[in-house]
């Protein structure tokens, strides 16, 4: 099945960009817009890097339930998940480390300062209006871990229109899963609002297999829930100078399998105050500060509480856009973040500071020609300054025919775990399995080059990119057999690693169906050793179909993944995790123009399937639910 579906890539395309569908006239509305890619709002067909865009609209015509259920199958996006919902889920950007995605929500970075990755599986995606999904090297705006791209989470705004707008969702399914939302947002005058809460909560499945990674037996089910909170206020003055304030929070609970530990209760927040005005007819000016924590209390099998770890970002940025006219813009300004950990675990260091100056030209030539450079200067507090840089190159030409190219080079200032984590022995099966940091380790630090072509005609969209990135110093964890009893596993430089890839999406309208489809090609290899990057897969296809007929929405969505590597941590040794294809079913029935309900099926042949070794993942499953939206 996977050998037919990937031979007819060869002939066929698949497509990358995931469009709202227009409620009216059932036509695919191209996103115009992107903030991500420049630190400025311009048309996503006047910039060189690859981007996905997803709307309110699209979520919940998706009818997705989490962030990761959103991500899956975007183009350039490997996600692999330690269980159900709720678990420790890891996101890889065109084969790069899971920690080189920078995640932003509301313009602040955010993450855990000691993992250096972001909880996406707890991210409420209730709370979100939009995702900016911009794949390739962006270090030269945002500085350190955006080596594979960078993913923007923008929260729920204030909508239009004096009268308050009320959302109300709430559903179940399978797993004795629950999900209940509901929004409050407005206008009034020159000011905006919107005030929000969520709640999930699923007793879940059996996380881990028997005698797998998670170095334990627990055959329960492993359950998650997850409280949620938003708001939303700013204001427009007459000078046209507007100030705004918002904030997320999330606490909850998620359980899983493992020796020490298998229970987290965590709180995740991000606040953000900003204002703006005009120095000049042409000139605005922004300055934004904000706060992002991640707090964990661990607890062990038996209850008792086992660690704890608390981490913060301080986050300040200054940031001016210059408009000299219609074909030239300017933006350049200043970041500042300060990270902090506050843990029951030795570390040797607790915080450090990164400071970044950058600036990034737009510009339109000869007509359609569009070119964006950008360069930026860092100084990080444990490894010293770095300069990065980026030139895109884009031309629309008067048939419908975009060729674009770009190249940039990026760095990665390694994790607290990865510099500092103290030693950690599991002994299981007559053999202890140690964890430790490595202080010797240098960043991470890339080039990137790629090129390709879009079309945008009447009836159809396409584009297809190639790449070619060259990781020096690349941190991945290394397993070794000190002896009979004794396995090791600590994060170590692999000299040089080299990730080639193809992206194909293609997106069109036939006989009143909507055709969304998109592939990924990959070859993620230390050039050490030849070996293929652990997690990553090296192909996948995904294909979304939807149509509405009169009052009811019908869609599919398929996914289709090669195997990848990974670690069996009993051994030490390298092994296969096998491909899957699963197919996705959803209906929605429009009572009226204010109520809604719909289902899903997921997971409809009953795939048994991984993507992480000997970690589990869901069987058949539903979830029914009904929307309120005046």
């Amino acid at each position: 099945m996977q050998k037919i579906i990937f031979s007819s890539l060869l002939t066929a395309g698949f497509t990358a960009s995931l469009h709202a569908q227009d409620g009216n006239t059932g036509s695919i509305a191209l996103p115009e817009l992107v903030v991500t890619a420049t630190r400025s709002e311009l048309p996503k067909n006047q910039l060189a890097a690859g981007s996905t865009v997803y709307t309110r609209a699209d979520i919940e015509r998706l009818q997705t339930k989490t962030l990761p259920e959103l991500l899956k199958g975007s183009t350039g996006l490997d996600l692999t998940q330690q269980g159900g919902d709720g678990k420790i889920t890891s996101v890889f950007m065109r084969g790069t480390n899971s920690d080189h995605v920078l995640v932003l929500i509301d313009g602040i970075k955010v993450g855990s300062v000691t993992s250096g990755t972001t909880p996406f599986e707890f991210i409420p995606i209730d709370q979100i209006e939009r995702v900016e999904i911009i794949r390739g090297p962006q270090s030269s705006l945002y500085g350190s871990e955006a080596i594979g791209g960078v993913i923007q989470i923008f929260t729920r705004k204030g909508a239009d229109g004096e009268k308050p707008k009320v959302t109300v969702d709430a559903g179940g399914g399978n797993y004795s899963t629950l999900k209940a939302s509901g929004t409050v947002s407005g206008n009034w005058q020159n000011s905006w609002y919107n005030f929000g809460a969520s709640h999930y909560n699923t007793e879940g499945f059996n996380a881990c297999q028997k005698n797998g990674a998670c170095f334990t037996d627990e055959p329960d089910a492993d359950g998650y829930y997850n409280t949620a909170v938003n708001g939303r206020l700013g204001h427009r003055f007459d000078n046209n100078a507007e100030l705004e304030a918002s904030y997320m929070r999330s606490a909850g609970r998620t359980e899983f399998d493992g020796f020490f530990q298998n229970k987290t209760k965590f709180v995740n927040h991000v606040a953000a105050l900003s204002g703006s005005l005009y120095l000049l007819d042409n000139w605005k000016s922004t300055l934004r500060l904000g706060q992002s924590i991640d707090q964990n209390d661990n607890f062990s099998p038996n209850g008792a509480f086992f660690s704890r770890f608390d981490t913060s970002r301080w986050n300040a940025t200054w940031l001016n856009q210059i408009d000299f006219n219609d074909r030239h813009q300017l933006v350049f300004g200043s970041d500042y973040r300060l990270d902090e950990i506050d843990t029951t675990n030795a570390y040797q260091k607790n915080s450090r500071y990164d400071v970044g100056i950058f600036a990034e030209y737009h510009s339109q030539i000869f007509d359609n020609h569009f070119i964006n450079a950008s360069l930026r200067w860092d100084e990080n507090e444990a490894f010293g300054d770095y300069v990065t840089g980026n030139f895109g190159w884009r031309f629309n030409t008067p048939f419908g025919i975009s060729p674009f190219a770009s190249f940039g080079n990026a760095f990665k200032a390694p994790s607290f775990n990865s510099l500092y984590y103290p030693r950690l022995v599991s002994p299981f099966n007559g053999t202890n399995y140690i964890y430790q940091g490595n202080p010797n380790l240098s960043p991470e630090e890339s080039t990137t080059f790629e090129a390709g072509l879009a079309g945008n005609h009447e009836w159809i969209n396409w584009e297809l990119r190639a790449f070619h990135t060259n990781t020096e110093n690349l941190i991945i964890d290394k397993t070794v057999s000190v002896d009979a009893t004794t396995v090791v596993t600590q994060p170590e430089n692999v000299k040089k690693a080299q990730i080639d890839g193809l992206e194909f999406e293609l997106g069109t309208q036939l006989f009143g169906w909507n055709n969304k489809l998109n592939a990924t090609w990959l070859d993620p290899r230390d050039r050490e050793t030849n070996a293929r990057l652990i997690r990553r897969y090296q192909k996948s296809l995904s294909y979304d179909l939807s149509r509405s007929f009169g009052q009811f929405d019908l869609g599919a969505f398929v996914l289709a993944q090669g195997n990848r590597h990974d670690i069996d941590f009993t051994t030490g040794n390298t092994v296969a995790v096998a491909g899957y294809v699963t197919v996705d079913l959803r209906a929605a029935y429009h009572i009226d123009k204010n109520w809604l309900i719909s289902a899903k099926l997921n997971n409809l042949f009953d795939k048994q399937y991984q993507t992480v070794n000997t970690y589990n993942t869901a069987d058949r499953n539903f979830f029914v639910s009904i929307h309120y939206n005046n």
